[in-house]
């Protein structure tokens, strides 16, 4: 990915404009979608300005609404923020999709639905952070083992395991407030044994341990600050996540965005901090009653695109530190991440209406049961295991049993014996079983 061009400051362009060009650059009226200088650079400026002109009377409207906040660059000037009508449209649409439960969709807030969406979307989000980070396997591959519960076969696979354990573990520490302590916990579980260096998990990286974030063709994209800083920034991060009576006031969806990118931009650890900052911002949502993101996957719309992820970084960092770059891509990817969660239950709901239509014989079976037959009628030849059946219903070891044997008692699933471990799989006469109805006699 190219560097982009490091935008003019504002000093810079002021200084050189003539008194008649600053007049003309305090002109009201220039429209601003907030374009980096990289892009800009390219575009013919409006109003008969000139290119200096344009991104000067850009860069003073801008200063008017910036807020400062406690993460300094490396000449330790502060990053700031402006919230454009765009992000502010954008948490508008956040607050009410994903906060109360005005527009949520029926399904996830059905007790008897919500532990299959949610285990869903614990997976994408798993598989694709670790792909995003250099795991290589494909989807189907890591949900079998997820399912399963066999053991990953390799470092690609580890990482996505511990992704999963990880996300669920910020559900039990959604309540906590953010330590320093707590981010070394939740970098150690998506790194353990995956590092190259043995023992920096859950560790600073030390000042021998030199980082730098490289382009393809080694050229250096960002500079971390130096390791002997680290404590007292993660220190000032912390402080800045915790605090609700902070002055200015930051949007929660803000304030959890902004954690993202401060723990990718110190980068404390050897490895794994893309990872561990989205678990950042995922642990920030939930502890602001931001409910629904149990059921979102941020990293599948970033990995759709993630040149235009990592550029974010990158615009925030070359132009006077301003945040809204990152913040302008990542409430756009969470308004995609909502709207992805509603299409995939809309579609969902009409699979589970034709569902309960074709079992309607069978209705004494539970919801956890009814959605097997609905899958093993679409993959005849699927394995299930109880241990699967537990993971796919977030329920218990027993309950996954009973739910198994019941289904084979029904004579819809054989079971299969390898050693002590019990496998079942769809009769061969299971659709004709479904629609005669058996012999139950429910």
């Amino acid at each position: 990915m190219k560097i982009p061009s490091i935008a003019p400051t504002f000093l810079e362009i002021y200084s050189k404009l003539p008194p008649e060009s600053l007049a003309r650059a305090l002109r009201p009226g220039v429209p601003d979608d907030y374009r980096h200088w990289d892009e800009l650079k390219h575009r013919s400026p409006p109003n008969g300005l000139s290119r200096d002109e344009w991104w000067c009377a850009l860069k003073l409207q801008r200063f008017a609404t910036k807020k400062q906040i406690p993460l300094f660059g490396p000449d330790g000037e502060p990053f700031s923020f402006s919230v454009p009508d765009t992000i502010g449209r954008q948490l508008h649409e956040i607050d009410l999709g994903a906060g109360g439960r005005i527009g949520i969709p029926e399904l996830v807030a059905n007790a008897d639905q919500r532990d299959q969406y949610l285990i869903r979307s614990l997976m994408e989000e798993a598989i694709t952070s670790s792909q995003l980070e250099g795991a290589v396997t494909t989807r189907e591959v890591a949900k079998e083992m997820l399912r399963s519960g066999r053991s990953p076969r390799d470092k690609s696979e580890k990482m996505i395991l511990n992704n999963y354990r990880t996300m669920r573990r910020i559900r039990d520490l959604k309540q906590a407030p953010l330590t320093p302590e707590l981010v070394f916990e939740l970098h150690r579980m998506v790194t353990e044994d995956t590092l190259d260096i043995p023992g920096a998990a859950g560790r600073f990286r030390t000042p021998e341990e030199l980082i730098t974030i490289e382009d393809d063709a080694g050229e250096i994209m960002h500079l971390p600050p130096k390791a002997t800083q680290l404590p007292a920034r993660m220190e000032a991060m912390c402080s800045f996540a915790n605090s609700d009576s902070i002055e200015p006031f930051v949007h929660p969806v803000i304030r959890a965005m902004i954690l993202h990118f401060w723990l990718a931009y110190d980068h404390p650890f050897v490895d794994g901090n893309g990872r561990t900052a989205r678990a950042l911002f995922y642990h920030s949502m939930l502890r602001a009653d931001y409910w629904l993101f149990e059921f979102i996957s941020i990293s599948d719309i970033l990995k759709r695109a993630p040149t235009k992820y990592y550029r974010a970084f990158l615009y925030s960092e070359t132009d006077e530190n301003d945040l809204t770059y990152f913040l302008l891509h990542q409430s756009d990817v969470i308004r995609k991440a909502i709207a992805s969660l509603h299409e995939h239950i809309a579609k969902k709901s009409i699979e589970i209406r034709d569902t309960r239509h074709f079992l309607k014989n069978w209705r004494h079976l539970n919801p956890r049961q009814q959605a097997l037959l609905a899958h093993a009628l679409r993959h005849p030849g699927f394995a299930y295991t109880i241990e699967g059946h537990q993971t796919s219903h977030d329920t218990s070891y027993n309950t996954a049993r009973t739910d198994l044997l019941a289904l084979a008692e029904e004579q819809l699933l054989d079971l299969h014996k390898q050693g002590r471990k019990m496998i079942f799989f769809p009769t061969e006469s299971l659709e004709t079983t479904i629609k005669s109805g058996g012999h139950s006699t429910s």
